[in-house]
């Protein structure tokens, strides 16, 4: 079923996605379009973008899910084939506290190699088990 949600006049993604500003596709459902980044971290590195504008992943129908994974996993191991790389990240930032720069719910699919100079996020300062409890009891009432 196509995608039947509204698009923002001013929105980059939006833009792109009706052709009003060029872009290198390489995938498109129902429901995402893909292509490449403007400003790669590395060549191959692809955006997968709801064609609905929904800003940020809670604002995302979960019946998309379906054609989310099937395009994550799609694009995923073709980026891998076309670049030689060892593996991918799938990356997806959701307000600005997290990075989220342009406001269209978006993924990174980032091909990756062995000693590529990337980095991940540190490891955390452990909390005690108390603690940890406490938080696993909020979240779940939360998730009811």
């Amino acid at each position: 079923m196509p995608c039947s949600h509204p698009q923002n006049e001013d929105c980059v993604f939006c833009r792109i996605i009706r052709g009003e500003l060029p872009s290198h596709r390489v995938y498109e459902d129902d429901n995402f379009v893909a292509f490449l980044d403007i400003q790669p971290v590395v060549p191959g590195h692809t955006l997968l973008v709801s064609k609905g504008h929904y800003p940020t992943l809670p604002d995302l129908p979960e019946a998309m899910g379906t054609d989310l994974i099937k395009g994550l996993s799609r694009i995923g191991t073709a980026v891998m084939k076309a670049t030689g790389a060892a593996g991918f990240n799938c990356l997806q930032n959701n307000h600005p506290a997290a990075g989220q720069m342009v406001f269209h719910v978006h993924w990174h699919i980032i091909p990756r190699f062995e000693d590529d100079g990337l980095k991940h996020w540190p490891q955390g300062i452990a909390q005690t088990p108390e603690a940890m409890q406490e938080l696993a009891a909020k979240l779940e009432r939360l998730l009811r």
